[in-house]
Protein backbone atom coordinates (compact mmCIF):
# COMPACT_ATOMS: atom_id res chain seq x y z
CA UNK A 1 0.00 0.00 0.00
CA UNK A 2 2.90 2.33 -0.25
CA UNK A 3 4.45 1.56 -3.25
CA UNK A 4 3.95 3.95 -6.03
CA UNK A 5 3.77 1.88 -8.66
CA UNK A 6 1.69 -0.57 -7.45
CA UNK A 7 -0.82 2.52 -6.52
CA UNK A 8 -0.61 3.49 -9.82
CA UNK A 9 -1.21 -0.02 -11.57
CA UNK A 10 -4.21 -0.28 -9.10
CA UNK A 11 -5.36 3.32 -10.45
CA UNK A 12 -5.61 2.44 -13.85
CA UNK A 13 -7.13 -1.03 -13.68
CA UNK A 14 -9.82 0.20 -11.23
CA UNK A 15 -10.57 3.21 -13.99
CA UNK A 16 -10.23 0.19 -16.71
CA UNK A 17 -12.28 -2.51 -15.09
CA UNK A 18 -15.38 0.04 -14.39
CA UNK A 19 -15.02 1.62 -18.20
CA UNK A 20 -14.81 -1.85 -19.42
CA UNK A 21 -18.46 -3.15 -17.46
CA UNK A 22 -20.03 -0.16 -18.40
CA UNK A 23 -18.29 -0.62 -22.56
CA UNK A 24 -20.44 -4.23 -22.79
CA UNK A 25 -23.11 -3.24 -24.89
CA UNK A 26 -26.26 -5.12 -24.43
CA UNK A 27 -28.42 -5.49 -21.75
CA UNK A 28 -27.17 -6.35 -17.90
CA UNK A 29 -29.12 -7.92 -15.41
CA UNK A 30 -27.01 -9.02 -11.83
CA UNK A 31 -28.50 -11.96 -10.12
CA UNK A 32 -27.46 -11.76 -6.20
CA UNK A 33 -27.68 -14.47 -3.86
CA UNK A 34 -26.39 -13.82 0.04
CA UNK A 35 -23.91 -11.21 0.89
CA UNK A 36 -22.59 -8.86 -1.53
CA UNK A 37 -19.82 -7.05 0.57
CA UNK A 38 -17.03 -6.35 -1.75
CA UNK A 39 -17.08 -4.55 -5.06
CA UNK A 40 -20.94 -4.55 -5.24
CA UNK A 41 -20.56 -1.46 -7.66
CA UNK A 42 -19.99 -4.50 -10.07
CA UNK A 43 -23.84 -5.61 -9.66
CA UNK A 44 -25.00 -1.74 -9.61
CA UNK A 45 -23.63 -1.20 -13.40
CA UNK A 46 -26.42 -3.29 -14.28
CA UNK A 47 -29.29 -2.20 -15.87
CA UNK A 48 -31.40 -4.50 -13.85
CA UNK A 49 -30.64 -6.13 -9.79
CA UNK A 50 -32.23 -9.05 -9.34
CA UNK A 51 -31.92 -10.41 -5.43
CA UNK A 52 -32.82 -12.83 -3.74
CA UNK A 53 -34.74 -12.30 -0.61
CA UNK A 54 -32.42 -12.58 2.11
CA UNK A 55 -29.33 -10.90 0.01
CA UNK A 56 -27.23 -8.26 2.01
CA UNK A 57 -25.19 -5.36 0.33
CA UNK A 58 -22.25 -3.86 2.57
CA UNK A 59 -18.97 -2.16 1.96
CA UNK A 60 -16.66 -4.03 4.45
CA UNK A 61 -12.76 -2.42 2.96
CA UNK A 62 -13.28 1.08 2.87
CA UNK A 63 -14.38 3.62 5.42
CA UNK A 64 -14.30 0.71 8.23
CA UNK A 65 -10.95 -0.73 6.87
CA UNK A 66 -9.08 3.02 6.80
CA UNK A 67 -9.52 3.50 2.88
CA UNK A 68 -11.81 5.89 1.18
CA UNK A 69 -14.15 4.16 -1.12
CA UNK A 70 -12.93 6.00 -4.26
CA UNK A 71 -12.79 2.94 -6.52
CA UNK A 72 -16.65 3.70 -7.73
CA UNK A 73 -18.53 2.45 -5.22
CA UNK A 74 -19.59 6.03 -3.89
CA UNK A 75 -20.42 6.80 -8.03
CA UNK A 76 -22.47 3.80 -8.58
CA UNK A 77 -24.34 3.76 -5.05
CA UNK A 78 -25.12 7.51 -5.30
CA UNK A 79 -26.45 7.17 -9.07
CA UNK A 80 -28.36 4.34 -8.12
CA UNK A 81 -29.33 5.28 -4.01
CA UNK A 82 -28.80 8.69 -4.31
CA UNK A 83 -25.86 10.95 -2.47
CA UNK A 84 -27.30 11.44 0.72
CA UNK A 85 -28.03 7.46 1.33
CA UNK A 86 -24.89 6.28 -0.63
CA UNK A 87 -22.49 8.64 2.18
CA UNK A 88 -24.87 6.94 4.74
CA UNK A 89 -23.93 3.13 3.99
CA UNK A 90 -20.76 4.42 3.05
CA UNK A 91 -19.72 6.04 6.16
CA UNK A 92 -21.35 3.74 8.86
CA UNK A 93 -21.32 0.51 6.57
CA UNK A 94 -23.76 -2.18 8.12
CA UNK A 95 -25.29 -4.84 6.03
CA UNK A 96 -29.01 -3.42 4.41
CA UNK A 97 -30.88 -5.93 3.18
CA UNK A 98 -32.63 -6.92 -0.19
CA UNK A 99 -36.18 -4.89 0.71
CA UNK A 100 -34.36 -1.74 1.60
CA UNK A 101 -32.25 -2.03 -1.15
CA UNK A 102 -35.45 -2.09 -3.55
CA UNK A 103 -36.78 0.91 -1.64
CA UNK A 104 -33.93 3.07 -2.09
CA UNK A 105 -33.72 2.07 -5.96
CA UNK A 106 -31.07 -0.03 -6.42
CA UNK A 107 -32.62 -3.86 -6.62
CA UNK A 108 -35.76 -4.14 -9.42
CA UNK A 109 -37.03 -7.50 -7.94
CA UNK A 110 -36.74 -9.62 -4.84
CA UNK A 111 -37.25 -13.55 -5.51
CA UNK A 112 -37.12 -16.31 -3.34
CA UNK A 113 -34.24 -17.15 -1.94
CA UNK A 114 -32.21 -19.35 -4.62
CA UNK A 115 -34.28 -18.58 -8.25
CA UNK A 116 -32.22 -14.78 -8.38
CA UNK A 117 -30.52 -16.62 -11.44
CA UNK A 118 -33.28 -18.06 -12.85
CA UNK A 119 -35.61 -15.21 -12.78
CA UNK A 120 -32.21 -13.10 -14.46
CA UNK A 121 -32.03 -15.83 -17.62
CA UNK A 122 -35.73 -15.52 -18.11
CA UNK A 123 -35.17 -11.73 -18.50
CA UNK A 124 -32.24 -12.44 -20.46
CA UNK A 125 -34.62 -14.54 -22.84
CA UNK A 126 -37.41 -11.96 -22.73
CA UNK A 127 -34.36 -9.38 -24.26
CA UNK A 128 -33.13 -12.08 -26.96
CA UNK A 129 -36.40 -11.41 -28.48
CA UNK A 130 -35.94 -7.77 -28.92
CA UNK A 131 -33.74 -6.75 -32.03
CA UNK A 132 -29.80 -6.36 -31.38
CA UNK A 133 -29.57 -3.26 -32.48
CA UNK A 134 -32.11 -1.98 -30.19
CA UNK A 135 -30.79 -3.81 -27.23
CA UNK A 136 -27.41 -2.30 -28.28
CA UNK A 137 -28.56 1.32 -28.20
CA UNK A 138 -30.84 0.94 -25.66
CA UNK A 139 -28.00 -0.41 -23.33
CA UNK A 140 -25.64 2.45 -24.34
CA UNK A 141 -28.26 5.22 -24.06
CA UNK A 142 -28.87 3.86 -20.33
CA UNK A 143 -25.61 3.62 -19.40
CA UNK A 144 -24.28 7.07 -20.58
CA UNK A 145 -24.87 9.25 -17.86
CA UNK A 146 -22.89 6.56 -15.37
CA UNK A 147 -20.34 6.25 -17.81
CA UNK A 148 -19.79 10.41 -17.72
CA UNK A 149 -19.84 10.30 -14.13
CA UNK A 150 -17.01 7.36 -13.40
CA UNK A 151 -15.08 9.27 -16.57
CA UNK A 152 -15.13 12.34 -13.87
CA UNK A 153 -15.18 10.94 -10.41
CA UNK A 154 -13.05 7.55 -10.81
CA UNK A 155 -10.08 8.65 -11.35
CA UNK A 156 -9.76 11.57 -8.91
CA UNK A 157 -11.42 8.95 -6.16
CA UNK A 158 -8.79 6.58 -6.92
CA UNK A 159 -6.17 9.05 -6.55
CA UNK A 160 -7.70 9.57 -3.10
CA UNK A 161 -7.95 6.44 -2.11
CA UNK A 162 -4.08 5.54 -3.13
CA UNK A 163 -3.44 8.32 -0.51
CA UNK A 164 -5.82 6.89 2.23
CA UNK A 165 -4.07 3.67 2.01
CA UNK A 166 -0.53 5.09 1.81
CA UNK A 167 -1.45 6.66 5.17
CA UNK A 168 -3.27 3.34 6.21
CA UNK A 169 0.08 1.64 5.65
CA UNK A 170 2.36 3.92 7.17
CA UNK A 171 0.28 4.24 10.12
CA UNK A 172 0.63 0.20 10.71
CA UNK A 173 3.95 0.20 10.35
CA UNK A 174 4.57 3.07 13.12
CA UNK A 175 2.55 0.91 15.36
Amino acid sequence: MTNPAVLSRIHDEGVQILENLLNIRVPIIAAVEGRLYVHSEYALFANVVVAAATASFNDIPHFAGGLAPGDGIFTAWSYRAGSGRAEAFLLDPKPIDAKTAHDWGVVAEIVPDGTSLARARELARMYLKIPELTRRATRIHFTQPLKERIVREVGYGLALESLSAFDLGRSMRAR
